[in-house]
């Protein structure tokens, strides 16, 4: 099981949108939902290239706490299974 953090979402949402949009981050834009999405949408399409099914969860809540611990209270925004049975819907 591999866990990605993205650290800098503001940031780069903060880029791809400019001085004005770096403003609505928080208050319009979950910087960190727009950038896992994208990075969804990346890996579902190398997976596939890759003949590699999997399921990939976006959630909201997990922490990680040095290198030993994972707070876990989570809310999934999205949830998607990759591989043959989701090509067929």
């Amino acid at each position: 099981m591999l866990l990605i953090e993205v650290t800098n979402a503001r940031e780069v949402v903060g880029q791809r949108l400019g001085r004005l949009g770096s403003r609505l981050i928080g208050k319009v834009v979950d910087a960190e939902a727009q950038v896992e999405k994208a990075l969804i949408q990346e890996l579902e399409t190398a997976f596939r290239e890759f003949g590699i099914e999997a399921r990939i969860v976006s959630v909201q809540g997990p922490q990680l706490l040095g290198r030993s611990h994972l707070e876990l209270p989570l809310q999934v925004r999205e949830d998607r299974q990759v591989g043959p049975q989701s090509l067929t819907s």
